[in-house]
């Protein structure tokens, strides 16, 4: 994952999906040999010399200004994320940074917290190589309830929510329009891997995508960016059917990012995701008391049922009658 590599690729990506009359350059009926813009047109709408956006484009300038890119994103269309994306590899482009392993993510307690008050809302934390970190009841139902719901909880068996996009057929059932889904996971994961050259598991996770899934590598190639804030989605969910959902990113800086899903209030969406709420409930009732135990959400201990010692009570209790019974 070479920063000049990814520049040059992005610029050349770019001018060619901007077609002529996109941005007002006369063509005069003629046979045009590559698709898109010409280096020189894009120079010109950029205000900068043909043989200097070449060398850009090249890699063979590392020192563009930032006014100059500017003019280049603004010659190429670019968005607001799109644009800190092209500046972003410019910088990789003048460090050069190498890749290093990162310290690990964590969730914070306020995060847990979170979690906790959301209730029926449902959550997961992601680390920004899209690693499940954390997951509430109701996230875990909605995203992934084929899955062992303590995963996260151990490294080597985390979730990698891209990953599961590409891979999981679970998911591409899950969403309704799984190529737009698929496309936001990638552009999100273009920002990130700009804005963390340094992250060697981040570009390892990305080699293993591009190799096990030619839909990836397709869409990795296309060099499109779209910062995953808010998004809607049709979902068909296995216990409850289709529902609609916003799904938003929650920030407060660098770190993890908590990712919620809503529904509008009163609405079909809005009913199928309590009955989903109402089932869950049920099979963990129906599991921990099964197990001899009630489960406190907010704690790692089992909590005995109302009425009973614990476990160990008893065995204490017996244990100590054993060794000293009673007087006749």
């Amino acid at each position: 994952m070479n920063g000049k590599t990814q520049l040059g690729d992005f610029l050349q990506t770019r001018r060619s999906q901007l077609r002529p009359e996109d941005v007002g350059v006369p063509t005069y009926g003629e046979r045009r040999r590559v698709p898109g813009l010409r280096r020189e047109e894009l120079a010109l709408l950029a205000g900068v010399s043909a043989s200097y956006y070449t060398r850009l484009e090249q890699g063979q300038s590392l020192s563009a200004s930032a006014e100059v890119l500017d003019a280049i994103a603004g010659a190429l269309r670019l968005d607001e994320s799109e644009r800190r994306y092209l500046h972003d590899l410019a910088r990789v482009d003048r460090h050069r940074p190498r890749g290093r392993r990162t310290a690990p993510e964590r969730v914070t307690p306020a995060m847990r917290q979170l979690l906790d008050a959301l209730g029926d809302v449902p959550a997961i934390v992601l680390d920004r190589r899209t690693d499940v970190l954390a997951w509430n009841r109701m996230g875990h139902a909605l995203f992934a309830g084929h899955l062992d719901p303590g995963a996260p909880r151990t490294t080597a068996q985390r979730p990698n929510m891209a990953g599961l996009v590409f891979l999981d057929g679970h998911f591409r059932d899950l969403y309704a329009d799984w190529p737009s889904k698929a496309r936001a996971v990638v552009g999100n994961l273009r920002l990130v891997a700009a804005e963390h050259p340094e992250d060697a598991a981040l570009h390892v996770l990305l080699g293993e995508l591009t190799a096990k899934s030619t839909e990836f590598a397709s869409m990795w190639a296309d060099h499109r960016i779209k910062a995953c804030t808010i998004a809607t989605y049709e979902m068909r969910h296995p216990l409850v059917g289709p529902l609609t959902v916003v799904q938003q990113t929650l920030s407060s800086g660098p770190g993890p990012i908590v990712v919620v899903a809503t529904t509008q209030a009163g609405s079909p969406s809005w009913t199928a995701l309590t009955l989903l709420a109402q089932a869950t409930s049920q099979a963990t009732t129906q599991t921990t008391t099964q197990a001899g135990f009630l489960t406190d959400p907010g704690q790692a201990r089992p909590r005995p049922r109302a009425g009973g010692a614990a476990p160990t009570e008893r065995h204490e209790r017996r244990t100590a009658t054993s060794r000293n019974p009673p007087h006749p």
